[in-house]
């Protein structure tokens, strides 16, 4: 049926249901397991007439230092979990992307032939995943999509 499945996961209470579920059908069906998380640009916006001057070269290397390192963490979670039980697991960040676009070009690297993911995941500025997303997966995926909730 399916034989090599990515499970889409922001380190949310929903994504790690959605990366048991995942674990769970790649074991009953002998499938390889890949779980990644994804993370946006870093954008500053200056709106007004009034634009200053500014360096943002720190500020914007911060912010992608800090989502590697957010994203590492949710990946070596993900590791712990599927180490857990008993099946090995590939990780990888997807970083610079909006997350649907993300979770799609991961897919289709990894020749998967099914999406698992959460229907949302966190909000505000920890936030990977959000609502819209699965519904942008759903809708853009060549592959079928299983929705967790």
């Amino acid at each position: 049926m399916y034989s090599n499945i990515v499970c889409a996961i922001d380190g949310s209470d929903l994504s790690t249901k959605a990366l048991s579920q995942a674990i769970a059908l790649a074991s009953r069906l002998g499938a390889k397991l890949t779980a990644v998380t994804v993370t946006e640009s870093s954008v500053m916006v200056s709106p007004g007439p009034e634009m200053m001057m500014v360096d943002t070269t720190n500020i914007i290397g911060d912010l992608d230092k800090a989502k590697a390192e957010s994203a590492k963490a949710t990946l070596a979670a993900a590791s712990r979990l599927s180490d857990a039980a008993g099946l090995p697991i590939a990780v990888k960040h997807v970083p610079n992307l909006p997350a649907a676009e993300g979770i799609i070009v991961a897919a289709k690297e990894a020749g998967a032939d099914l999406i698992v993911m959460g229907s949302h995941g966190r909000r505000g500025l920890g936030r990977l995943l959000l609502g819209s997303q699965a519904a942008e997966v759903l809708a853009h995926s060549e592959i079928p999509v299983l929705i967790i909730k």
